[in-house]
């Protein structure tokens, strides 16, 4: 059996207010691809910023090899042996492949001259021992993310690394590419290395890994063998509650609306490459429909498509029965659709802008400088929603970033409100804020529906989107791999939907 590698123990790492890391052991051995998993805020971060010399830990020990390491800084645990490889490449484009190879342990003559031919023979020997094809002296920027992705893998390798730390490599490659950088992985596993696997892609755990283990809440919820544990298991581990556990199904919703429902969006075999599975949706007047799955699964992917944040590569999307040919917010908005982003400090709301002219925003975009809203008018605009949606602050003028992120949320929600959309996209409207205030955004959204909106929510809180939605369409590593309804609609079905292998996967 293979020896451990580098052992962590009763590690323990607290920020003010919140306790990242509590007790967490964890193995790695040689030889061994060793994926770590969890939902946000789990710790998966925190843990291998402390193991790379990024974070210093409140407790715990750790050791490599068999002995005991302190590593204070990134570049003291490189000289350990611990690399890591991020998911953005942090290599330099306008350099060569190899001088990217060898940057800082450049091969130099007695009078301290870089010898370049020794440096391209270097590098190339480097790419041939990994079973690499690329010329090293073109520049790194001429080389596709796949490449740069192995190119890093190649440089940590040859500074002699013990342990290769990947956080989240395949983010950004197709399958082919994923299948290039899991074969290069396994010839490292036999060459003895260990490989600390961050990802968030279900099958790629069960495609590449030797063990697991999952981080949830800032503890360990178990390391097993992959082979020996089934995908609900992990999912109900990673989510902390089992399929027995779970919500019953939610009430089968009424339309809300009288007459027969209208389709207002239409989405057609839509995709973008490395981002985004082909799809097709279909939401109907007075529905929500809830969008599930774990974190990194395509949610936001798929909403940032719907409304032409970015950009697709193949498929048709229909607003309200109109054909959108060059997609973009501004397209969207005009034929009626809306959208809240996940992160609404920084991509939805102005901070240091006051309530009043954070409500109004769009409102004002819209119109243009030709037919510009008065103060009066503004102000009028912005009292009647702060009524309506019981919007707590003490005056309009207030900076909206001194508001709760439950009263921040409804800035952003009466902004759109405004424009009287037909479609609503909501991603993750709820995070961060109290039971209180997502009690009443919940009763918002349930009335937006009665009165005939079309809703598409997105939530990492199954129990939510299930208590939300009339239907749901669970994605799982960014591909749509099934629908719900009516009385299907239940958190244990939803993670069945999840666990389920790709090889059972039918037509989404």
């Amino acid at each position: 059996m293979a020896h451990a590698l580098v052992e962590m123990r009763g590690i323990v790492k607290t920020y003010p207010g919140v306790r990242a890391l509590d007790a967490v052991d964890f193995t790695l051995r040689t030889s061994e691809i060793h994926a770590l998993v969890g939902e946000n805020g789990a710790g998966k971060s925190t843990l291998i910023r402390i193991l790379t010399g990024a974070e210093r830990r409140d407790r715990g020990t750790i050791s490599l090899d068999g002995a005991m390491i302190e590593p204070r800084t990134p570049l003291a645990a490189q000289r350990l042996g611990i690399a890591t490889v991020y998911q953005e490449v942090n290599l330099i484009p306008d350099l060569s492949v190899a001088e990217n190879i060898l940057l800082g342990y450049e091969p130099r003559s007695r009078l301290g001259w870089i010898g370049w031919g020794a440096m391209r023979e270097r590098a190339r020997k480097v790419i041939a021992d990994m079973a690499l094809s690329v010329d090293v002296s073109r520049p790194l920027r001429s080389c596709s993310i796949a490449v740069r992705q192995l190119i890093a893998v190649a440089r940590a390798v040859d500074q002699r690394a013990k342990v290769l730390v990947l956080d989240e490599p395949t983010s950004s490659l197709d399958a082919g590419e994923t299948a290039q950088l899991f074969a290069l992985m396994r010839r490292l596993r036999a060459r003895g290395l260990g490989i600390i696997f961050i990802t968030h892609f279900l099958e790629q755990v069960y495609e590449v890994s030797d063990r697991v283990t999952i981080l949830r809440g800032g503890r360990c919820a178990g390391t097993h063998a992959t082979g020996e544990l089934p995908r609900l298991a992990l999912v109900s581990a990673m989510l902390g509650k089992t399929v027995e556990r779970a919500a019953p199904p939610a009430a089968v919703k009424s339309p809300g609306v009288a007459g027969p429902r209208r389709e207002c969006l239409r989405a057609a075999d839509v995709f973008r490459r490395r981002a985004m599975q082909p799809f097709r949706l279909s939401l109907y007047t007075g529905e929500v429909l809830g969008l599930a799955g774990l974190l990194g699964s395509g949610r936001t992917e798929l909403a940032r498509l719907l409304f032409g944040l970015d950009r697709r590569d193949g498929g048709q999307i229909r607003i309200n029965g109109r054909l959108i040919r060059r997609h973009s917010p501004r397209r969207a908005i005009r034929a009626g659709m809306a959208f809240t982003p996940e992160d609404r400090r920084t991509a939805g709301l102005i901070a240091h802008l006051s309530v009043r002219d954070n409500i109004v925003l769009a409102l004002l975009a819209a119109r243009g400088w030709a037919k510009r809203l008065g103060k009066q008018e503004r102000q009028a605009i912005a009292e009647r929603f702060v009524r309506s949606l019981s919007i707590a602050t003490p005056d309009l003028r207030r900076p909206v970033a001194q508001l709760s992120g439950g009263n921040q949320q409804k800035v952003i929600l009466a902004r759109w409100l405004l424009m009287e959309p037909t479609i609503l996209l909501l991603d993750e409207p709820t995070r961060g804020i109290d039971i209180g205030a997502k009690e009443q955004i919940e009763s918002l959204i349930d009335e937006l529906r009665a009165r005939g909106m079309a809703i598409i929510f997105i939530s990492g809180e199954l129990e939510e989107v299930v208590r939300v939605s009339g239907r749901i369409m669970v994605l799982r590593d960014r591909a749509v791999v099934g629908e719900l309804a009516g009385a299907a609609v239940s958190t244990a079905d939803v993670m069945r939907r999840i666990a389920r292998p790709a090889a059972e996967d039918g037509h989404a």
